[in-house]
């Protein structure tokens, strides 16, 4: 399953993405981003997303080609973010507290 909202901020659109971020459902969302007017900044947080194939892996960095940058609050999407060389805005892993 994969879940994508978007909020219209002042400065930037934001796109949260929670989820598999696989095949056909992370084409369907570069389809729509290209589509759609491209405001001069676009925010992906990718800190809900649990996992991507290639496909997601070819999506992400042509995100990346476009100018988007990234926020990344877990090990999995700061480990991807970097294996891409995906622009960070924000990178934080919170560690368990004992």
């Amino acid at each position: 399953m994969l879940r994508v909202e978007f909020q219209d901020t002042p400065r930037a659109i934001m796109i949260r993405i929670e989820g598999r971020l696989v095949g056909g459902l992370a084409k369907n969302l570069q389809g729509f981003v290209a589509r759609s007017r491209i405001p001069s900044e676009i925010v992906v947080n990718m800190s809900e997303v649990t996992s991507i194939d290639s496909v997601g892996e070819d999506v992400l960095s042509w995100f990346r080609q476009i100018g988007v940058k990234f926020i990344a609050d877990t090990a999995y999407s700061v480990d991807v973010c970097e294996r891409l060389h995906l622009p960070l805005l924000r990178k934080r892993v919170w560690a368990p507290q004992h």
